[in-house]
């Protein structure tokens, strides 16, 4: 079978139907108040389509239809063998349509169609089938009591989830969500970001066709300061669980407190740190790594790594090989199966990483590579891949996340102002580290305040692992047996024997 070109995705591209409606107790359905906000493609700026525009209204009715559902029982007390055959199904069907699945990420949010294809899609069906896969292979608990007592300990699903995922990896962090939160019997909404609508309410139709009852998993696109807020404050909801800034994960935590004290779970922002010491093992593949940690998806990923640390006895070889090895990543047309990285996902991020890189000039760093837009003739919004270097971690470039590919060099003399420096930020998500010195890299490691390290390596890890954060990067973990506690209750019975 021949790989898809250039012409191929883009004459698909004009044939697409593309769903615009949310999606309530198994069918599509336009806003209650009829509003609609247009949905348009950083690729050329272009009308992709008119998108329903929620909000308390259909959050009131949402939240009605997935608390039915859930007090039903068709799905919250399922035999988890079934409710993992029918994840299973849900997997295989998304999978069966990649490559729609695909060209709607890369048309709504700008990413080259080659990682939606190859990283996004995979990474979806492994979430879900990983997860149902796993559902009847988690115990209950006998308590060690006396002998005229039996203890149990049971989980149950907590009840209406709330599921607000962010812009720049749409599908894959809902499914990271969706996964554990369906496979542990909740009823679940769906908020995706007004930014890159397209994905949810597509799956949600071939969830309903692989046989999750309806009513269990409903989407709501719109504003987070309407649809959003009304669901974060609604009173008949159980749980949130967010992915996105850490300023709107803050507001989520308030929200609770103002309604029911509803569980909150959050991944939030990083700045993450990367690493390289001087007796790295490989000074040209720690180079080509520190390239595609801040270009990969243009930058806009919660673990970019947007801070290089490099031992200042090796930074005057080190910095042309990471600048020479960015060299090969280049913006251009996201449907062009040969582009590895494509368009910020609209003109307010692309705004956003320009303010930025102006920061970077004011504050006295030194721009060595790119940090000016690009492609303009297109209508779309793309941007150079950034460096600067003498960069002092005070600044604004070095503390605040930027979500676009701009690169902060920072020179260290010390293990001990390595680490420092690397934890001297508010959050504390994910970082590396490059060292031949086995005791060096443990020490590091433990010593670094993050969710995820990664030695000699950047970005690794499977559904086997916790992913999370530390301090402002937020609480709770996705993936692995750990992430269905945020989707249950534990409760302890206590049987008293004659």
């Amino acid at each position: 079978m021949t790989a898809p070109t250039l012409s191929t995705w883009e004459n698909r591209a004009k044939t697409l139907k593309i769903e615009g409606r949310a999606f309530i107790d198994g069918k599509y359905t336009a806003a209650i108040e009829g509003q609609t906000f247009d949905c348009l493609s950083p690729i050329d700026g272009r009308l992709l389509a008119k998108i329903a525009s929620c909000t308390d209204a259909d959050a009131n009715r949402a939240v009605e239809v997935a608390r039915t559902t859930f007090e039903s029982g068709v799905w919250s007390r399922m035999p988890p063998g079934e409710r993992k055959k029918v994840m299973i199904a849900f997997a295989d069907l998304l999978n069966r349509h990649a490559e729609e699945l695909a060209l709607l990420e890369t048309l709504d949010m700008g990413k080259p169609i080659s990682d939606s294809l190859n990283i996004d899609l995979p990474g979806t069906v492994d979430a879900l089938s990983w997860s149902g896969e796993a559902i009847d292979k988690v115990y209950d608990e006998v308590a060690p009591t006396s002998e005229d007592q039996l203890g149990l300990v049971t989980r149950e699903p907590v009840g209406v989830v709330v599921a607000i995922v962010p812009w720049n990896f749409p599908l894959m962090m809902a499914a990271w969500k969706l996964g554990p939160s369906l496979a542990t019997g909740n009823s679940v909404i769906l908020k995706p970001s007004e930014r890159s609508p397209l994905t949810a309410i597509r799956i949600a139709q071939l969830a309903v066709e692989a046989g999750i009852p309806r009513g269990v998993l409903n989407v709501l696109p719109g504003y987070g300061h309407t649809v959003g807020k009304a669901l974060a404050l609604h009173m008949d909801v159980d749980t949130v669980v967010f992915t996105g800034s850490t300023r709107i994960a803050k507001q989520l935590l308030a929200y609770s407190g103002e309604s029911n004290m509803k569980r909150i779970w959050l991944e939030a922002g990083g700045k993450s740190p990367n690493i390289v010491f001087a007796d790295a093992p490989d000074l040209q593949a720690a180079a080509e790594a520190a390239a595609w940690a801040i270009a990969f998806n243009q930058g806009e990923v919660c673990t970019a790594g947007s801070r290089l640390l490099v031992e200042r006895s090796i930074k005057e070889k080190f910095l042309p090989l990471v600048i020479e090895a960015l060299k090969a990543w280049k913006p251009g047309n996201p449907l062009d199966p040969d582009t590895n990285i494509g368009a910020l996902v609209d003109a307010q991020q692309l705004n956003n990483v320009l303010s930025y890189i102006e920061s970077g000039h004011a504050e006295g760093a030194k721009l060595v590579v790119g940090g000016k837009r690009t492609l303009q003739e297109t209508g779309g919004t793309y941007i150079e891949p950034t460096i600067f270097d003498g960069v002092n971690n005070a600044m604004k470039i070095a503390q605040e996340e930027i979500f676009g590919p701009v690169l902060s060099v920072i020179a260290f003399d010390t293990v001990e102002e390595a680490i420092e420096i690397a934890n001297d930020t508010p959050y504390g998500l994910a970082a590396a580290l490059w060292t031949s010195n086995i005791t060096k890299a443990h020490k590091t490691a433990r010593a670094l305040r993050a969710g995820s390290v990664w030695v000699n390596q950047y970005d690794a890890g499977d559904m086997t692992a916790p992913f999370g954060g530390f301090k402002q990067s937020g609480n709770g973990r996705d993936k692995s047996l750990h992430a269905f506690d945020k989707y249950t209750e534990l409760k302890s019975t206590w049987i008293k024997l004659q």
